[in-house]
């Protein structure tokens, strides 16, 4: 399962409606895909679709929804959101990574 800090679930909710998503009935899609300094990025946006190999998961009132592959990289990780300093943005805090780029966008296994 994916958990979602309460900044991040305020921001996800926020940024959902400036676009034209309702937190109520629609996903946040979290995924990996190959690329970035490290091996492979995350992938985050919104999305009202549903696939028959995704899992879905409701944290903290937001709507996770993962694909199979992404879902065995992404286990026990929690979606924060930081708005400090080195950057405003989501972040992946990955118990599963090994090791990560400076920029906290990707990460080896």
């Amino acid at each position: 399962m994916i958990q979602v800090s309460e900044i991040a679930k305020k921001k996800v909710i926020e940024m959902m409606k400036d676009d034209g998503f309702d937190a109520a009935t629609d996903f946040v899609r979290v995924g990996v895909k190959s690329g970035g300094c490290s091996g492979l990025s995350y992938e985050l946006k919104f999305d009202k679709e549903q696939f028959e190999n995704d899992k879905i998961f409701e944290v903290n009132s937001v709507k996770i929804i993962v694909d199979k592959k992404s879902f065995l990289y992404l286990v026990g990780t929690t979606l924060d959101y930081s708005g400090g300093l080195n950057g405003t943005g989501f972040v992946f805090k990955n118990p599963n990574a090994n090791r990560t780029c400076g920029c906290g966008e990707s990460f080896s296994l």
